[in-house]
């Protein structure tokens, strides 16, 4: 049951904060971010939200990762307002690395395709 409850807050979660990115934060860096997953503590006390970006550009990650941080607390304040849950869980933001290890293996056949 509590993992069920889990799963929905987690969708919720990704699905404002995905809204919240777009409409709320004006924030340059952070304007090609997709959040693609979010993890919650059995507890609700924590949110690990994974995003990716269009870019590989090493810098561009930072300045984004540099973004998200600087809006961690507008991003909270929102979800709390949004959220029908007693305490708004800290938020973790991390780079999806499956989403980078997929496009790379869509490059590779890619490549093999070319060569054939």
């Amino acid at each position: 049951m509590a993992n069920y409850r889990d799963r929905r807050v987690g969708q919720e979660i990704m699905r404002e904060i995905n809204d919240i990115l777009r409409k709320r934060v004006r924030d340059p860096r952070v304007q090609d971010i997709t959040i693609t997953d979010v993890r919650v503590t059995g507890d609700l006390q924590q949110a690990t939200i994974y995003y990716s970006l269009l870019s590989d550009l090493a810098s561009d990650h930072q300045k984004a990762q540099q973004g998200l941080d600087k809006a961690k607390g507008l991003i909270r304040k929102e979800l709390g307002q949004r959220l029908t849950l007693y305490k708004t869980p800290e938020l973790i933001f991390e780079k999806d690395e499956s989403v980078q290890y997929g496009n790379h293996i869509d490059e590779l056949i890619r490549k093999l395709n070319q060569g054939n």
